[in-house]
């Protein structure tokens, strides 16, 4: 960087009354009209900031180089020469963080001293001066925010974390597919052979437990006796229709379809790396979402024309969002070491060309574009963009994404 054009420092450091500017003259309507997210743009598709017939122009310039300020000034809507003025921009993010840019003169405008750190979010004020004039305006100038409560937050499933170390693994990529849990289902059948009397479930019905099935009677004593769900789920089969003899097969099989598990064929070339224990993130093979589990066991046979040997890992299923027979990608962590930051891999979005966490503070929530290291299915190293301590949205983090690209919160100045 160049060395800063030195400013009359009394003269910053004093009240704007000092400088030419009387204490209690309002600011210009610029406030007013960034609240309504519309602003006057100038020659430089920046920011226009009007007082009087004095204009400034503020841009952020990040065409080759690192982002930078450049102000340019008008009188009468005509340039003035960037050496008859004195400028300071001063920011203040979302956690109090001040940082104040001086400019010097370059060519037809006056350029910032010092690299406009990412995410470009925080409240601006612009003091020019020009002769004995002081000119002051402030503004807000936000990408990647929204405030969401903490009471709309928590039925929305979004969860908290605190930016620190972690064990993060090395990871192995499997493609498997989603089945129901076999300890989620049951076959039901008949007490004692007899006729189908009556049925009152069908393929596809979600029953609860101790629902009413079916009704049959006894070949021996004639007696007609009911038949009750073991278990709350979905007829998944129905195997008999009334008048049927049932006898020892399953007249009913039902399942929980909230209970399913993601199976995997491990080939002999990983079967030494992959193990029961090791954790596993489990993504569609299009989409975002994305959950975490473990490699739960392995069945004891292994595939004689290929020699996998499938692997299982639990995949609750609340929402219905995992459908059996989907194909899945998992990311098993097989080898492990510690970093001084992480967060959860679960937490990480796309946010323009970066990848992001969104911070909390308070009740708003806001972009921190991160340079990440290795990946794992769990956590995920993290070498910059965001400290250690830091609160941030690690759990249904899309919900935010959402409510920040429907409010139009954008990489704007």
């Amino acid at each position: 960087m160049r060395k800063t054009h030195l400013f009359l420092a009394a003269c910053f450091a004093a009240t704007l009354t000092a400088c030419g500017q009387s204490a209690d003259t309002p600011e210009t309507s610029e406030e007013q009209a960034a609240a309504e997210g519309e602003y006057e743009r100038g020659p430089h598709n920046g920011r226009m900031l009007r007082d009087g017939d004095f204009a400034i122009e503020v841009t952020v310039f990040e065409d080759g180089v690192p982002p930078e300020y450049r102000l340019y000034a008008y009188r009468d809507n005509e340039p003035v020469d960037p050496e008859t003025v004195r400028a300071r921009v001063m920011i203040t993010r979302l956690d109090g963080e001040k940082t104040t840019f001086e400019f010097e003169p370059e060519q037809d405008y006056l350029r910032g001293q010092g690299v406009l750190v990412e995410p470009h979010s925080f409240d601006v004020v612009v003091v020019a001066i020009e002769g004995d004039n002081s000119h002051r305006w402030a503004f807000e100038s936000y990408e990647g925010r929204v405030t969401i409560s903490d009471e709309a937050a928590r039925p929305a499933g979004i969860r908290t974390e605190t930016v620190g170390p972690q064990q993060v693994g090395e990871t192995v990529e499997i493609i498997g597919r989603v089945e129901l849990d076999p300890s989620g289902s049951a076959e039901v059948g008949a007490k004692f052979p007899g006729t189908v009397m009556s049925l009152h479930a069908n393929l596809g019905d979600r029953v609860a437990r101790g629902a009413l099935l079916a009704r049959v009677e006894s070949s021996s004593s004639l007696q007609t006796y009911p038949i009750y769900a073991p278990i709350s789920g979905v007829i998944t089969q129905r195997n008999t229709n009334i008048g049927d003899i049932a006898d020892s097969d399953p007249m009913f099989v039902i399942s929980d379809p909230s209970r399913t598990v993601a199976t995997f064929p491990i080939f002999p070339r990983d079967i030494e790396r992959v193990r029961p224990g090791q954790s596993v993130l489990i993504r569609g093979l299009e989409g975002q979402r994305a959950q975490g589990s473990r490699i739960r066991d392995f069945l004891p046979l292994a595939e004689v024309s290929s020699q996998a040997v499938t692997a299982r890992a639990p995949l609750p299923n609340r929402d219905g969002f995992w459908r059996p027979g989907m194909a899945v990608r998992g990311l098993v962590s097989v080898d492990q070491r510690r970093v001084p930051l992480a967060v959860r891999t679960d937490a990480i979005q796309q946010f323009r060309d970066f990848r992001v966490v969104f911070a909390k503070i308070g009740e708003t929530y806001e972009v921190r574009m991160l340079e990440l290291g290795q990946e794992g299915p769990e956590w995920t190293e993290v070498l910059s963009g965001i400290d250690a301590g830091t609160v941030y949205a690690s759990e249904n983090s899309y919900v935010i994404k959402a409510d920040i690209e429907k409010s139009g919160a954008s990489h704007d100045h």
